[in-house]
């Protein structure tokens, strides 16, 4: 079973909700998306009305994967640059599948709808993405073809004692 991918759904109070429960669902079993557990839908609530607003500018596309049942399974968030001389490339943020469809599979297809959306968007030629270090997701990346582009050494504080590398990979669409 494949999950079903949409660029820009209508958003309304369902998808708001999907979005929610999957990212806290996501940080809560580890996943390194913006926050640590334990954390509640209602903390991510802002970070997700920031992404509704950029999305409301055009500066931000929404990338769903649903399960056959509607549930919102994957996310993704496509940023187009704003700065004249980087608007050749795009960022891919908030990037995660539910916990319980690991292994599945669905991580590979999201990565590959991001790729496809991405090559509809006039111009672009290059997705950015950073991730967290000391979670393995770099190496899942590179086997979808992403190239490690740097890292800020302990850029993240997880914890207090506990900093991560912020880690730059990226996808040449050419």
């Amino acid at each position: 079973m494949s999950l079903i991918f949409k660029l820009d759904p209508s958003v309304g109070p369902e998808l708001r909700d999907g979005l929610l429960a999957l990212w806290a669902d996501v940080s809560n079993a580890g996943g390194a998306v913006g926050f640590v557990p334990p954390v509640t839908p209602d903390a991510i609530r802002p970070e997700l009305l920031k992404h509704f607003a950029a999305m409301a500018e055009g500066r931000t596309r929404l990338l769903v994967g649903y399960e056959e049942d509607g549930a919102v399974a994957a996310t993704a968030f496509l940023t187009f640059n704003t700065h004249r001389l980087m608007k050749h490339w795009i960022w891919a943020y908030t990037v995660m599948v539910h916990p319980k469809h690991q292994g599945k599979g669905y991580g590979r297809e999201l990565m590959a709808a991001v790729e496809e959306a991405a090559r509809g968007f006039d111009g672009i030629e290059m997705i950015r993405l950073t991730c967290r270090g000391g979670t393995g997701v770099d190496r899942f990346y590179a086997s979808c073809g992403y190239r490690d582009g740097g890292r800020v050494p302990a850029a993240i504080r997880v914890a207090p004692g506990d900093d991560r590398d912020d880690i730059t990979m990226y996808l040449p669409l050419y």
